[in-house]
């Protein structure tokens, strides 16, 4: 990420919005209203208020920073890894667990998730082990952030730094980002450790953080703040800033980190509103699991944080806030490690009841709404433009889904033509404004991820797409241009095509589909094998062309009615195909190496 991200709303959304409200809150608000208080004089308002907004801004924005970059390095593995590795609940669990860790976004996981029950990969009840499993994952930058390395903040700032403008290898500059992000999060925290440093002996702020004691406002505070934010990483690291200072206890802690648990699923609830209904269901599971686990253990908040505490490092030398300080912050990073895999270990054998559950809940679209659906793009998704790999992967699916549309127009035009009327060269013309909607919205898709930092592979991959789309489209305004317009002027000539040219143009067209099919294969899957095979069709289509042409003149020289009409709609249809063709080959193409064809 670089430093204009940090504005980009695709980029921080909720965080700008409450960075926004807390640096007017800091360093306006909160100056003017301690003035009023009794003792407010005696505080250093307006420094405080620019310490803890500058070290909250450092703090979130390495923490993009970080995850963005660990993305961009495990994006390509992670997407295989979640494919391959759910054969059942308890391995769908420990996969989601695992890319969740890696890749710092329980929110991509998810998305990765409803792609995959899309295409039909898994099924509901296989996803809800793997969402279950990204709660676990989620913890692992508690455990980080909990570690007291912020002596060490400004080194990693540093290493990160030369590794990203010292090197050209695009895998060590990711490091480089990722290293420098972990250091920015450290450097915050210090930042508004030492900030909040004077508030230990404020009383009025010592007395509102005995209200985070009741585990209800605990709670309620902690979901609308990492509501707001949408990220519960962020919220629990602060958290965790906050107890190193002492100012809340490990129950106040394990309260707060159940809030998080609870306004992350804004996200989720967010990133599903106008898609298909299995990003619907997901959200309703990642919903339901989390508000469930969080009734279920508001209860026993005191008997987690006695368990916690027994097996948590401890300092019995020293005694106070001293104590809480040093203490706290590893105890309530392993409360929120043990709650959400004790959640999975309670729910994980509930999963098809919970399949069920949902999609009761969050039954099939009606008819008519699938209807409107089919022309939406199914598997583009705002979450994963921040991970070029993951956006291009479901390029790679959005294309498949405007092949299938472009190959059912190959279907319907030839007997259109042939045999059709007016109204079945209407319905393969009307065919291809769902193909122009999807190109519509896939070259929108992609323009967004062009503007995000994207590898040399990854750029290859991209220019790929690029040209497949515009091949899909090219073939479909020619079969909805040219090929209908010579249907109609067949039906207007009133004529009829011979059972012998039939034959002829319905064995063209025959390997003209194939190549087509072929073709998306290729780009869809990366299939170097399907495309060789559509380039190597190319003889057999110069041989088609040929018997079609000779036979064409014969058809010409016959005492038939309307034969130069004939002829010449005819030989239209052949080079219309053929045309279509070269798409396909092109296509093919742009899936292997230059030198592997034969110019």
């Amino acid at each position: 990420m670089t430093l204009s991200n940090l504005i980009n709303p695709r980029h921080f959304n909720g965080k700008l919005l409450f960075l926004l409200l807390a640096g007017f809150f800091l360093m306006v608000a909160l100056p003017a209203l301690a003035a009023r208080a009794e003792g407010g004089a005696e505080m250093a308002w307006g420094l405080m208020g620019m310490k803890l907004y500058g070290g909250l801004a450092l703090f979130l924005f390495g923490m993009e920073q970080m995850s963005d970059s660990l993305k961009a390095v495990a994006g390509d593995r992670m997407k295989d890894i979640l494919a391959k590795l759910t054969a059942n609940r308890f391995m769908g669990a420990i996969t989601g667990a695992f890319v969740t860790a890696i890749i710092q976004s329980s929110s991509v996981t998810t998305v990765l998730v409803v792609g995959f029950i899309s295409a039909g990969l898994m099924s509901m009840a296989q996803s809800i082990g793997i969402i279950m499993g990204a709660n676990i994952g989620t913890t692992i930058t508690a455990q980080i952030v909990a570690f007291k390395v912020t002596k060490a903040a400004l080194l990693m700032i540093g290493v990160g730094f030369t590794m990203l403008f010292g090197s050209k290898k695009e895998s060590i500059k990711h490091y480089g980002t990722m290293l420098m992000g972990l250091g920015l999060v450290f450097f915050g925290m210090s930042v508004m450790s030492d900030a909040m440093s004077p508030l230990r002996t404020y009383q009025p702020f010592l007395d509102l953080m005995i209200q985070m004691e009741s585990p209800l406002v605990g709670i309620l505070v902690a979901a609308a703040f990492t509501g707001l934010i949408q990220s519960s990483s962020a919220t629990t690291g602060i958290v965790i800033v906050m107890a190193s200072q002492g100012f809340i206890t490990l129950p106040a802690g394990i309260a707060l980190a159940f809030g998080a648990n609870i306004g992350t699923c804004v996200t989720a609830l967010l990133a599903s509103i106008g898609k298909p209904r299995e990003a619907v269901r997901a959200a309703v599971v990642h919903i339901g699991f989390n508000v469930a686990g969080v009734l279920i253990w508001v209860f026993f908040i005191d008997y987690l944080a006695q368990f916690v505490t027994s097996f948590s490092p401890s300092h019995p030398e020293l005694s106070g806030v001293d104590r809480l300080g040093a203490e706290t912050p590893r105890q309530i990073a392993n409360a929120h490690t043990i709650f959400n895999i004790a959640n999975t270990l309670i729910f994980i054998g509930f999963t098809t009841q919970f399949a069920r559950l949902v999609e009761w809940l969050v039954p099939d679209a009606p008819l008519d709404e699938t209807k409107v659906l089919t022309v939406r793009a199914k598997y583009l998704d705002e979450v994963l433009l921040t991970t070029p790999a993951l956006a291009l992967d479901r390029v790679r699916l959005e294309v498949l889904h405007m092949g299938e549309k472009v190959e059912n127009m190959l279907k319907s035009i030839m007997p259109a033509i042939i045999s059709g009327d007016s109204k079945a060269l209407q319905a393969v013309r009307e065919q291809d404004e769902e193909v122009d909607l999807l190109y519509d919205q896939i070259i929108e898709y992609m323009g967004r991820i062009s503007k995000g930092s994207l590898s040399n592979n990854q750029m290859q991959d991209f220019l790929q797409l690029m040209s497949a789309v515009n091949q899909l489209e090219n073939i479909g305004d020619t079969i909805e241009t040219n090929m209908v317009d010579l249907g109609f002027s067949r039906f207007d000539a009133g004529f009829s095509i011979s059972k012998a040219t039939q034959k002829v143009l319905n064995d063209f067209h025959k390997v003209v589909s194939r190549s087509v099919s072929s073709a998306i294969q290729a780009v869809s899957q990366n299939n170097e094998l399907a495309a060789m095979q559509v380039i190597d069709m190319k003889r057999e289509i110069i041989d088609l062309v040929d018997s079609a042409t000779e036979h064409q003149a014969e058809r010409l020289v016959a005492e038939e009615p309307n034969r130069i009409a004939a002829y010449t709609i005819e030989i239209d249809i052949i080079e219309k195909q053929r045309r279509i063709y070269s798409f396909a080959k092109s296509m093919a193409k742009s899936v292997i190496a230059d030198d592997l064809i034969d110019k």
